[in-house]
C-alpha cells in the first residue's frame, strides 16, 4: 500500500472485518492444517517478493476490541496512525492484539488517552460502526481478509502483488468519472 500511495492519489478508508466472530465453531483440524500451511507460504512469498520478514501474532484470536479502539481512534483523528501499528505489531512484532495491554499501548503511541478502556467499549456509536462495517462487506461479497475496493465497484480479493493493484487502480483512472474517486 505504501508503495502505491506514493505513485497514486489513493484515499484509503480501513474497514472492519471480523475472521472468527465470537461464537464461531471450533476450526477443524485439517482446516486448520491448510491454514497453517498457508501461513508459511505467505511468509515465504513476503520474504521473496518484498523482502519483508512476517513475524505474526497468534492465529483464531478476538479481533473486536482491536477494531473498537480503531473507530475511537478515527473518532479522534488518529484512526490510519492506529491501524499501521497495530498492523506492525501483529505481522512484524508478533504481538496479541487481542490483549487490553497491547492496545491501550497502540493508542498511547498515536496520542490517545488509554486511562479508561472499559467507557471506549461502553460508547455504544463504536461498536455500530464495526458492525455496520461487517455488515457492508457481507453485503458486497468479501469472505476473507485482505480485500479492497477500488471505486466502490472493484473488488481485488486475498494478498495480490502490487502489479495486480497497479492495473486495477490503471483501469479505474481510465473509466474515472467525477464522482467516483479512487
Amino acid at each position: 500500500m505504501k508503495e502505491l500511495e506514493q505513485q497514486y492519489d489513493l484515499d484509503i478508508h480501513w474497514r472492519s472485518y471480523e475472521l472468527r466472530p465470537a461464537g464461531s465453531p471450533p476450526i477443524p483440524p485439517a482446516y486448520m492444517a491448510q491454514i497453517e500451511q498457508g501461513r508459511v507460504i505467505f511468509k515465504q512469498r513476503a520474504q521473496a517478493d518484498y523482502g519483508v520478514t512476517i513475524n505474526s501474532g497468534p492465529f483464531g484470536f478476538n479481533s473486536r476490541p482491536a477494531l473498537i479502539l480503531e473507530k475511537y481512534a478515527q473518532a479522534h483523528g488518529q484512526g490510519r496512525a492506529y491501524h499501521h501499528w497495530v498492523e506492525r505489531a501483529y505481522w512484524l512484532e508478533a504481538r496479541d492484539i487481542s490483549r487490553l495491554d497491547v492496545l491501550a499501548e497502540a493508542l498511547k503511541a498515536v496520542g490517545l488517552e488509554t486511562h479508561d478502556l472499559d467507557t471506549i467499549f461502553a460508547d455504544p456509536v463504536y461498536e455500530q460502526q464495526v458492525d455496520q462495517d461487517i455488515a457492508l462487506a457481507y453485503q458486497i461479497g468479501i469472505q476473507g481478509v485482505p480485500a479492497a475496493i477500488f471505486a466502490e465497484r472493484y473488488l481485488v480479493p486475498g494478498a495480490q502483488p502490487v502489479d495486480v493493484f497497479k492495473q486495477v487502480i490503471e483501469r479505474v483512472l481510465a473509466n474515472r468519472t467525477e464522482d467516483r474517486p479512487c
